[in-house]
């Protein structure tokens, strides 16, 4: 498990340790900026070798005086660096933050500092592509300059890294207008694919992992201590290589009681209900998955495979008389019912193995609402997915008045708009209006109401507990799964949940793992 912080948390993680005297704020910025740059090289081995160039756009804030320690760095190291500003006049660089004014003035005594204006970067561009193989050269987003693969470029290749140091996870506004023009037009579509965010691209909420405007693609983002929620929320990490953390020395959480209910990345807290050798089938849970129609069983034989896979002792598929010929030339351990309406359901139920009941995939939004009922009043645990999800949109308090704690829905975005439309209208708002009203405030919010495990389904998944625990498993970076945006994944998923909760894990554990 990996824990996620906001910024507030790492704020004060860092202000601890240097109320309690561990270390000074200037000592910080040093090992930032320090692991900054072995991020680079581990990123990237080539620019190990010999002398390269970079550019480093540094803001304001303390972000700014990590950029000015990474362009002091790597000009040891002998690279060519060229140091931008943006923010404040370069000749009062006084009026920065302690800390970061001293490491402008440290690096003022290797090179200049320039404001950050249009032109200047375009001149950095130019620059840095004058220093590339005429072949290499391409034009913009869609086709980037810069080959995706590292070993494309001949030996001696002179490369140039763009840092953006502007604004980390303080930005918590829209971005001004002239930052957006440089961004959109000189960032954007030049410097991403060997672009490095320190902390957080600018122009991305760390909290809740939205676009304040234009933003900074990079392919390597580095941040400190341990990952921020935004890191894995929204899509702005699609063109993100790789998240890289940088241990500050901090300890797990310097002294700090982080309020509230944590988030953790990827769930797997206790793998726990690990089978054992001595016990058979019947000790590990029977889950039901109900299906609709002939024709219309693939979802519901995808999701009882998935609860088998997952490890259930036993899977039955209850489906209507007229679908079981065709259910059972297609699956071979899994058992099959007749199940046609909720007092087939009934007489199914009355056989105590059976712990938990998985609803909605190719059920039939017409059978569903009854069948949900009787299998929440029947005292089962639920996974309710798709169709059963759908069949309560006219009245979703209907549904809520049925769950426990041990129930969990697995909606994809139309699915909860259906049945939470206002947490999705906030949750899309401009982030103005929305105050950086994210998924996972969403998510949380959704499941309190719901009084159960809400998954909201995605690349940047969110699970979360009625009483606010919640994780987010996201498919970006060296995870990236594009091939899980395809048609049946959902129902495997929910499957899954269901043959996880059926051998003993709680609602909440099953939808992480």
């Amino acid at each position: 498990m990996t824990e996620l912080l906001t910024a507030a948390q790492m704020r004060a993680i860092e202000q601890a340790a240097i109320d309690a005297g561990e270390v000074t704020g200037l000592e910080l910025m040093e090992r930032a900026g320090r692991g900054v740059v072995e991020a680079i090289l581990d990123w990237r081995p080539r620019l190990t070798e010999g002398a390269h160039r970079a550019v480093v756009l540094c803001g304001p804030g303390n972000n700014g005086g990590d950029g000015f320690v990474i362009a002091r760095l790597l000009h040891e190291r002998g690279w060519e660096v060229e140091v931008f500003l943006y923010g404040r006049a370069p000749e009062h660089i006084d009026q920065l933050p302690p800390d970061a004014a001293e490491n402008a003035r440290r690096w003022s005594t290797m090179g200049p500092i320039r404001p950050l204006a249009p032109e200047a970067l375009r001149s950095a561009v130019d620059r840095a592509l004058a220093a590339l193989p005429a072949e290499q050269s391409i034009t913009t987003h869609d086709a980037p300059r810069w080959p995706p693969d590292p070993n494309a470029y001949p030996p001696g290749t002179r490369h140039t890294v763009f840092v953006d140091a502007l604004f980390g996870t303080g930005q918590n506004r829209a971005l001004p207008e002239n930052l957006n023009e440089i961004i959109r037009l000189e960032w954007s579509d030049h410097c991403w694919e060997w672009g490095v965010a320190v902390d957080i691209p600018t122009g991305v909420h760390a909290d809740s992992g939205r676009r304040l405007g234009a933003y900074c693609y990079v392919s390597l983002c580095v941040t400190f201590h341990a990952p921020k929620v935004g890191h894995h929320l929204g899509d702005w990490n699609e063109d993100c290589e790789r998240l890289s953390s940088v241990d500050l020395g901090l300890g797990h959480e310097a002294g700090v009681s982080l309020v509230g209910p944590g988030v953790c990345f990827d769930g797997l807290v206790h793998f726990g209900g690990r089978k054992r050798s001595s016990r058979n089938k019947y000790h590990f849970g029977h889950a039901l998955v109900l299906g609709g129609a002939s024709g219309k069983g693939g979802a519901a034989r995808l999701a009882a495979r998935g609860a088998l896979r997952a490890g259930a002792g036993l899977v039955t598929l209850g489906c209507p008389p007229d679908a079981l010929v065709e259910n059972a030339a297609r699956l071979d351990a899994i058992m099959l019912r007749s199940v046609k309406s909720a007092q087939s359901l009934e007489a199914c139920l009355k056989d105590q193995r059976i712990n938990t009941v998985c609803l909605g995939p190719g059920l039939g939004v017409e059978r569903a609402r009854d069948l949900v009922t009787f299998a929440s009043k029947a005292q089962r645990k639920l996974v309710i997915d798709a169709d059963a999800l759908t069949a309560f949109e006219d009245d979703p308090e209907a549904l809520f008045a049925l769950l426990n704690r041990q129930c969990v829905l697995t909606p994809h975005e139309g699915e909860f708009g259906r049945l939470f439309p206002d947490l999705l209208e906030r949750m899309r708002a401009p982030f103005a209006v929305s105050e950086g009203y994210s998924k996972l405030d969403a998510t949380r919010d959704a499941a309190a109401r719901a009084g159960c495990t809400v998954l909201l389904k995605g690349a940047d998944t969110v699970i979360a507990s009625k009483k606010g625990r919640a994780a987010i498993s996201g498919a970006h970076y060296e995870r990236a799964a594009p091939w899980l945006a395809t048609a049946g994944s959902g129902d495997v998923l929910a499957g899954c949940i269901a043959g996880l909760m059926a051998r003993g894990f709680d609602a909440q554990a099953a939808a992480e793992a």
